[in-house]
């Protein structure tokens, strides 16, 4: 495909950072090759692609994480060699990662700390780093240990450190993953104001319609090399993600006659207080999940969702059984594991370390949440013929692209783990489905063939509550949303009737502090 004519043009003047063959091998494997880009000074840059299409790879490269094997890249016109993280920070090259890189037991000014070169007292630079996350809207209490944050504060943590480094050229890895709408136009305003002060940003996101928003130039890769530069802004969604994948993407689509039967999820009066100071506690949520049925939960992060999902997972018990019921069983009691029993499986937020144990082989990890109702565990031996058949089927069925049969979860992209994650436990067959932040950082191609499979569950009978931040992911493939504001959840509606409107309402707590209110009053 011939490159389209980029949005801003540059004449007479040397790109910030040009890439110049970059090729990168791992034995056999080609994650990058013979890929050319040239970013400018003021300008964001998009970098396109399918998981596995090379990007993580390529900006590693760039920020001095791994050294290429053939080709070079130049800074300001010179050759640039890089020995590490931190010669690339001494150069102006700051980086904001998908997964956080952060120590949950310390605090954020701590975790802040270790990334600068430490010529400031932790006095000063905790007061600056006060100040540079509330001038830029991104507010951080620096005293806050990270283990209580939620995952969207954890992304401010990473965000306010690479600009307190006063960047030149600024990497950022799905930035918007786990943000708000408004913390994420706020974070636009961040961008548009480094780009007005000479910074050079280059941008990595799934989300198409906030690349065509944002971006000047956008360069697509697709296994490992670059098929087209083009301008965003006169691109369409659907003609970008085509150049990505090479193809049209498959269409979402239920099923025409998908039915609902019998209550498989009921949750009565549900509270339950917070397990840490800072936790949010659960008041009075109530709904009732029937068989065939998509629910949608949204809210902004840290508004009891978290809390929600380990209270349903088993990871927090209640004292009432009653509280929880699955498949018309008392499990408010019970155990993760006697959970799983019943028949229903759990997809949490956090892949790496929550959902998946990253130095272990995705079969390992398969036995991990299949080993109660899998047959993957018989007569109290391992049977490793099924786990790795479990890999292999989430590796058909969810396209999970991988180096070799049963690699470490860490070695896979995001996506690819994400759809290996929920692969895996929608091939259980479970009666009951939660799933938290379903498509959180994937491409358009992966997103579709995981909603596809939810709205597919759901089809066969399954019971599915899916929780997100991505209000057209909800509208797409639920049937009803209901929204956590302060540990309440509102009354769940029609999605036909959801507006954007009604819903940005309810997150902001305009009715739900009534019903709190009144809780209150009768208790």
């Amino acid at each position: 495909m011939p490159d389209s004519t980029p949005a801003v043009q540059h004449t007479g003047a040397t790109p910030l950072l040009q890439t110049v063959g970059l090729t990168k091998r791992y034995g056999t494997l080609l994650a990058n090759e013979a890929v050319d880009i040239d970013i400018w000074p003021q300008q964001i840059h998009a970098l396109l692609g399918e998981n596995g299409a090379g990007k993580s790879t390529l900006v590693k490269t760039v920020y001095g994480l791994i050294q290429p094997s053939e080709g070079e890249m130049r800074w300001q016109g010179e050759q640039m060699v890089l020995s590490g993280p931190s010669d690339a920070r001494a150069r102006g090259i700051g980086m904001v990662f998908q997964h956080f890189s952060l120590f949950d037991n310390l605090t954020v000014a701590e975790n802040v700390a270790l990334g600068l070169d430490g010529k400031e007292s932790f006095k000063d630079m905790s007061a600056r780093l006060e100040e540079v996350s509330r001038v830029y809207g991104l507010p951080l209490n620096p005293k806050r240990e990270v283990w209580q944050l939620s995952v969207g504060e954890r992304q401010r943590i990473e965000i306010v450190r690479a600009l307190m480094q006063n960047p030149k050229f600024l990497i950022l890895d799905e930035p918007t993953a786990v943000l708000t709408p408004q913390e994420a136009d706020q974070l636009f305003i961040v961008l548009d104001r480094l780009k007005a002060e000479g910074c050079a940003i280059l941008y990595i996101s799934h989300k198409l319609a906030e690349v065509k928003r944002l971006c000047d130039t956008a360069t697509i890769l697709r296994d490992g090399k670059k098929v087209s530069t083009c301008n965003p802004k006169a691109e369409t969604a659907a003609s970008l993600a085509r150049m990505m994948v090479g193809g049209e993407i498959g269409r979402v689509k239920a099923a025409a006659n998908r039915q609902t039967n019998v209550p498989r999820l009921v949750v009565n009066d549900l509270t339950l207080a917070p397990d840490d100071l800072h936790g949010v506690r659960l008041q009075h949520v109530s709904f009732e999940l029937r068989g065939g049925e998509i629910l949608g939960i949204a809210g902004v992060a840290g508004n009891g969702q978290d809390e929600l999902f380990a209270a349903l997972s088993g990871e927090r018990l209640a004292q009432d059984p009653d509280t929880v019921v699955i498949d018309g069983r008392a499990a408010g009691h019970l155990s993760i594991t006697q959970r799983r029993k019943l028949g229903a499986a759990f997809v949490p937020e956090e892949r790496l370390g929550h959902a998946a144990a990253p130095r272990m082989k995705l079969s390992e990890n398969a036995l991990l949440t299949g080993h109660a109702a899998s047959g993957m565990v018989q007569h109290g031996f391992v049977n490793t013929a099924a786990m790795l058949k479990t890999v292999d089927r989430a590796t058909e069925a969810f396209d999970v692209r991988k180096a070799r049969r049963d690699p470490e979860a860490a070695s896979l992209s995001g996506g690819n783990l994400q759809k290996f994650i929920v692969g895996r436990e929608i091939l259980r067959s479970p009666a009951v489905l939660v799933v938290s932040q379903p498509t959180w950082g994937v491409d358009a191609g992966a997103a579709a063939v995981i909603r596809q499979a939810l709205l597919d569950l759901a089809a066969s009978g399954a019971a599915v509550l899916v929780t997100s931040q991505d209000l057209d992911e909800l509208t797409e493939i639920t049937d009803r949303i209901a929204v956590m504001f302060h540990g309440h959840l509102s009354e769940p509606m029609a999605t036909v009737d959801a507006s954007r409107e009604k819903l940005g309402l309810l997150m902001g707590g305009s009715t739900l502090e009534q019903k709190e209110a009144a809780h209150a009053a009768g208790a």
